[in-house]
């Protein structure tokens, strides 16, 4: 069935509601806004994204058991989410000039299909080097996913709950997360680690079932249609290093390496954390991980708030600040202080995923809808693939700092991030066009 709507679709369906009293007020007004074509693409994103979340944290969980089947080092596991993290840059400048050619939703079902495939593919690699292609083959689904899905949705939302409804798609990350840390825990529990590895990989197969439903559901927002019929979706890597948007693409990729650093610091490497210098279980590193991941939820849905509230320069700001005092803070808990840890990790898991809350309105407030999927495609995973540098220096740390020291090298990134915002505009309440 074709992803493209038809020509006839009733005007109630083709466009969402304005943000008056009826749709736009009230604690989930800005669900209502998106009119129902708007709510599924909001439903395919959200699934697509949590779905991206959960194939990825199956290495960072697995790392330990990895690193002992195949002898390796910190370096080479730290290397694992490097090779991730850059072929995600490939893939989502990659998916974002697709979806200006093609159309934001078929875009989508690219990116799923391709993580699901090779997220199975690395349970079955025989060696190191085998799972480290796989897990790099994944990494180009897995970086176009969120930008597609992000595009999808921001061209349905309104200039006034914008921040919010994308802050609400950047919250499947948690659930993604959370659900994988669960199947973690279950698997490790009752398989010996030599086998658990595998099985998680395994079940990265989840995302076949979203893709079927996106098919028969989602359609593409109706300018992006009209950008495609009048041959404006002529996206291409040069048309966002014009003149005109030369300063906020360089701009862009600084802020989205900056924020990527710190988290992806975190992502990878407090798991491990946990296990190796904390002496957490298996069931106990699952039940850490339970408070940073609910804080994470929540930062991500106050964020969203408060992009809206505060503007998005100021909602960057304001987190950036906060996710480097608070990394700090958790890699100085002393020896003995597990139940520091426990408290610490509401906060964190809150302040580095508040930042993220922004970035999806941000990055599609600052691009024209002809080249909208490029830019933010191009511009959010350049940033991930210069800030994949983070975890491996990271790796490397630790062998003579310890992860815990080595930690403290994500406030770099968050520092970053605040002096990029020196050279991009405030987007606030812009109509996209």
């Amino acid at each position: 069935m074709s992803t493209t709507p038809p020509p006839q679709a009733p005007a109630a369906e083709a466009h969402p509601p304005a943000a008056g009293h009826a749709a736009g007020d009230g604690a989930l007004g800005w669900l209502r806004a998106l009119g129902p074509r708007g709510r599924r693409a909001f439903a395919g994103a959200f699934g697509g994204y949590a779905l991206d979340s959960y194939d990825y944290f199956t290495l960072p969980l697995s790392m330990v058991a990895l690193s002992a089947y195949f002898g390796l080092n910190s370096g080479q596991t730290g290397l694992f989410t490097t090779v991730t993290l850059v072929a995600s840059a490939v893939g989502g400048a990659l998916a974002g000039v697709l979806a200006d050619r093609i159309g934001r939703v078929k875009a989508l079902l690219v990116t799923v299909i391709t993580y699901a495939v090779f997220t199975v593919a690395c349970g079955f690699a025989p060696d190191y080097e085998t799972l480290l292609v796989f897990r790099a083959l994944q990494g180009l689904g897995f970086g176009g996913e969120w930008a597609v899905g992000a595009i999808l949705v921001a061209e349905y939302a309104s200039a006034k709950h914008r921040g919010r409804t994308l802050g609400a798609i950047q919250s499947s990350w948690a659930v993604g997360w959370g659900l994988a840390v669960l199947v973690y825990t279950l698997v490790f529990s009752v398989a010996d680690d030599d086998l658990a590895w595998r099985i998680m990989f395994w079940t990265g197969a989840l995302p076949a079932l979203l893709v079927v439903w996106v098919r028969r559901s989602v359609h593409d927002a109706p300018k992006a249609v009209a950008a495609l019929e009048q041959g404006a979706g002529k996206g291409s890597f040069t048309a966002v290093f014009r003149p005109g948007l030369l300063r906020t693409t360089v701009f862009a990729m600084l802020l989205s390496t900056g924020v990527q650093g710190g988290y992806y610091t975190l992502a990878t490497w407090v798991p491990t954390y946990l296990k190796t210098e904390r002496d957490l279980s298996v069931v106990g590193t699952g039940g850490y991980l339970a408070f940073l991941i609910s804080g994470a939820f929540t930062g991500y849905l106050t964020g969203g708030y408060l992009t809206d509230r505060l503007g998005r320069r100021r909602n960057i700001w304001l987190f950036a600040l906060l996710s480097a005092i608070c990394i700090l803070a958790y890699a100085g808990i002393p020896s003995g202080a597990n139940t520091l840890i426990l408290v610490l990790g509401f906060p964190l898991g809150f302040c580095m995923s508040a930042i993220f809350s922004g970035f999806g309105s941000y990055l599609s407030e600052l691009y024209p809808t002809a080249v909208r999927g490029t830019g933010q495609g191009f511009t959010y995973n350049t940033g991930r693939a210069v800030g994949a540098v983070f975890p491996t220096t990271v790796g490397f740390l630790a062998d003579s700092w310890g992860v815990g020291g080595a930690l403290v090298f994500g406030a770099i990134g968050y520092g970053l991030a605040a002096l990029a915002l020196l050279g991009l505009p405030e987007t606030r309440g812009k109509e996209l066009a």
